[in-house]
């Protein structure tokens, strides 16, 4: 077994240029295993804090405090490796340490213990035999806390290229509508920008209907069918909306507020009319009984919790309870350590509920992620479209078709 043999972290910056930690194990003096925790914008209420008082600072110094306890782990041992972390922090959103270390210091074990097994990452914590590729799920239009003012209230419209056969193909299906609406917006409108958001999907001043039929547009003019060979998916973020106080949904951008009901029947319609294969958090956080609604009617649509599942496994065991959902979103630094967001992918695999592995919109060139997603049987891989920190993760899918150990793409 690979021991760890030296541990160090550093203070690095990520896509959005914010301050985050980087952490290097070393196994066996020779096999270097590195990971950058990764942060989000719009960030759900029950997920790990990512540093100790909010200050990469302070949370580097507790793990410096703190290596020892680490030297002399076996590098491929999660569970141990857990274990220590828990002596740290026990508290329920690891506060104390921050979930950016418990992130990097997991990730960079089994980065480490990849190398000194000479195997690949996603081998070394596979939940299944039948490894499958998922498939890449990508912004291509973004907005809410991903974009600026004028953009469209619904964070992200995605683009799935579900009829494609390799991961390659479906990579350059996707690049292809991304380019394609790019040049519907310019001739939309010729004062266009060309701006992006945080994910690279484009930030046109734009209301959220005209949004997703220029989209679904798009991928028409390129010969494509609509939730066929391509299909559009939405990021509603609708905590973002949320007014607990009115107890209505607010769209600022668009001008209009929904009840709870109006809001189930708002996501419903563009479900319907955009033929949908995904739609992410279309209520929010704590609306378990209303995503039930939207599931239950939309079957072949994945209604994905993100915010409302947060990675958790307490919290999605109480979604599985109500059917709240037929996907979730699986964010390794949501739950804080690779350990917890493992045994939250073995719950959603044993209830039958798809798993979308997923960056963050703060993201790193760490590739990883593209292993958990085969790993844990995940059915859409959501890094982007374009953007070097996206494409860092796309491009591994690729690599790891060179292995001839996954066979063919995920059934969707």
């Amino acid at each position: 077994m690979p021991k760890i043999t030296s541990v160090r972290g550093r203070l690095l910056y990520n896509s959005r240029g914010s301050k985050t930690i980087e952490i290097d194990v070393i196994s066996d003096k020779k096999h270097l295993g590195r990971a950058c925790a990764p942060s989000g914008a719009s960030v759900g209420k029950y997920e790990a804090q990512s540093f100790a008082d909010n200050k990469p600072e302070k949370s580097l110094q507790i793990l410096n405090k703190n290596i020892k306890k680490f030297v002399g782990l076996d590098s491929d041992d999660l569970k141990s490796i857990q274990r220590e972390i828990r002596k740290i922090d026990s508290t329920n959103n690891y506060s104390k340490i921050g979930g950016a270390v418990a992130y990097a210091l997991t990730i960079a074990s089994i980065d480490s213990a990849a190398k000194a097994r000479d195997e690949p990452f996603f081998k070394v914590i596979s939940q299944t035999k039948k490894w499958r590729f998922p498939f890449p799920l990508g912004n291509i239009l973004g907005g809410g806390a991903h974009a600026g003012p004028g953009t469209p209230d619904i964070q992200e419209i995605l683009i799935c290229s579900i009829g494609a056969k390799t991961p390659r193909e479906s990579i350059e299906m996707n690049l292809a509508v991304h380019k394609e609406l790019g040049k519907a917006l310019q001739k939309d409108n010729p004062r266009f920008t060309n701006g992006r958001g945080d994910e690279g999907g484009w930030a046109p001043e734009m209301d959220n209907e005209k949004a997703l039929e220029i989209s679904a547009q798009a991928i028409e003019n390129l010969g494509y069918t609509l939730g066929k060979e391509v299909a559009l998916g939405a990021d509603f973020a609708s905590s973002t909306q949320w007014d607990g106080k009115k107890k209505k949904y607010v769209y600022d951008r668009a001008g209009f507020e929904n009840t709870p009901e109006e809001q189930i029947d708002f996501a419903a319609d563009i479900i319907k009319k955009y033929k949908l294969i995904y739609a992410e958090d279309a209520v929010h956080e704590e609306a378990f009984d209303d995503m039930a609604i939207l599931a239950k009617k939309f079957p072949k649509t994945f209604v994905t919790g993100d915010d409302l599942t947060v990675t958790n496994p307490k919290i999605l065991q109480k979604a599985v309870k109500k059917k709240s959902c037929t996907g979730v979103i699986l964010k390794v630094n949501q739950a804080g350590s690779l350990y917890d967001a493992l045994e939250f992918a073995q719950i959603a695999s044993k209830n039958k509920i798809g798993i979308i592995t997923s960056h963050r919109s703060g993201e790193s060139t760490d590739y990883q992620i593209s292993h958990i997603g085969v790993a844990t049987g995940s059915k859409m891989l959501k890094v982007g479209v374009v953007g070097g920190e996206r494409i860092a993760k796309l491009n591994e899918l690729i690599r790891l078709s060179e292995h001839g150990l996954i066979s063919g793409m995920a059934e969707v």
